[in-house]
């Protein structure tokens, strides 16, 4: 009979074993064709890993390996806290058809040993990981993609009928902060679609009310307020620092506003709008698509849009746009999928009906543009459409 050791110097007879330096080299060079993975418990894990790891514990190892790599061919890396367990991993993956496995010898303990750089990961506290058990079940968001969520910074504008739902379903999520730019007061009209207000707060500034709703649900999420209308002399102060903004604005002026002012900052709008029993919803991302003036250079006159009293909308529409936007906005932060740059998805209540269409840059465009130059904000005349 065998001994344990005996066992594994066979194992590692029959696999590759790679040094710390040569995973060393890969690291620095950053590059993402090689795949390294750690294979310790999770409390090894978040007490310091090599940067740009994955974390699959060995024993879910063969039960998530597809869903992280799912090409057979793609190069490997596997670690664990001396290369005992990973040359056992790596094996395993030899036997689902992998077919460039390596294990590091020596493990982390080696790699510590050499002087490389340690990441300790910001972890999630016992709460978190059962409140969000959910996510972390998902291959693409796990642990990394959750804490990226309760680091980003994602400024609503508007907490009406598209913010509401976005905002209440990205608190949800763990987004650790969200910004809130309204400067009205909750209305009983606005209780048909805004779910963020309850009755008992009409009169209330809305910022207030959706703070309270937020906390409710989430007491981790920290709310940033801005009881104030978005102008060209604020929107500089209150943009810088987002990772994200959701335009939920009722009206053309602050949609090209909020525009001009992402491309400006090189950040992502996700934006929507309702009319009705219709919708739409597209992520304007600077560099990697279209932005709002590519699509509509100019604002149209104001006798041709509807006011915000006579248009109507169809209170539940709301929530369907800005259940879509969250979800884009989940997507740009934790970086996984697809999200809708070049694209404009609209949703026909009527018919239940979506379609997709493709939207293209303009490379002409006053502010996208090839030789497109900042020159400053325009303040258009403010009238509404519907949020």
């Amino acid at each position: 009979m065998a001994s344990f050791s005996e066992l594994i110097e066979k194992v590692k007879a029959q696999i590759t074993e790679t040094d710390v330096d040569s995973v060393r080299k890969i690291q620095q060079s950053q590059d993402d064709e090689v795949q390294i993975i750690d294979v310790r418990e999770r409390d090894e894990f978040v007490e310091g890993h090599i940067e740009g790891a994955e974390f699959i514990p060995r024993g879910l190892l063969d039960i998530k390996i597809e869903n992280t790599v799912p090409d057979r061919d793609r190069p490997i890396v596997l670690y664990c806290a001396a290369g005992t367990r990973s040359a056992l991993a790596a094996r395993t993956l030899e036997e689902l058809g992998y077919s460039n496995v390596q294990s590091m010898a020596g493990g982390f303990t080696a790699w510590k040993r050499s002087g490389n750089p340690v990441h300790i990961p910001k972890t999630l506290t016992r709460e978190q990981l059962n409140r969000y058990s959910r996510h972390l079940l998902i291959p693409e968001v796990g642990e990394k993609g959750q804490a990226k969520l309760l680091d980003a910074k994602v400024l609503m504008l508007g907490a009406g009928g598209l913010g509401s739902p976005a905002a209440y379903y990205l608190a949800a999520a763990g987004v650790g902060t969200i910004g809130i730019i309204d400067s009205d007061v909750v209305d009983r009209s606005n209780l048909q679609r805004q779910i963020l207000h309850t009755d008992d707060r009409v009169g209330e500034p809305k910022v207030d009310s959706a703070e309270k709703t937020i906390k409710a649900l989430n007491p981790d999420v920290n709310v940033v307020k801005y009881q104030e209308w978005l102008t060209s002399q604020n929107v500089d102060e209150i943009f810088e620092g987002w990772d994200v903004v959701v335009d939920g604005g009722d009206n053309f002026a602050t949609r090209y506003l909020v525009n001009d002012a992402c491309v400006k900052f090189g950040i992502p709008n996700v934006h929507g709008s309702v009319y009705r029993f219709e919708g739409q919803v597209t992520s304007f991302v600077p560099g990697e698509g279209p932005c709002y003036r590519c699509l509509y250079p100019e604002p149209p006159p104001p006798e041709l849009a509807p006011s915000c009293q006579e248009a109507g909308v169809l209170g539940v529409l709301p929530g369907v746009i800005g259940l879509l936007q969250a979800i884009e906005v989940v997507k740009l932060v934790g970086g996984f999928g697809e999200p809708l740059a070049g694209r404009l998805l609209t949703f026909d209540g009527l018919k239940s009906e979506f379609r997709t269409l493709k939207l293209r840059r303009d490379p002409e465009c006053s502010m996208c543009g090839d030789d497109a130059e900042f020159t400053g904000y325009i303040d258009y005349e403010v009238f509404c459409n519907v949020g």
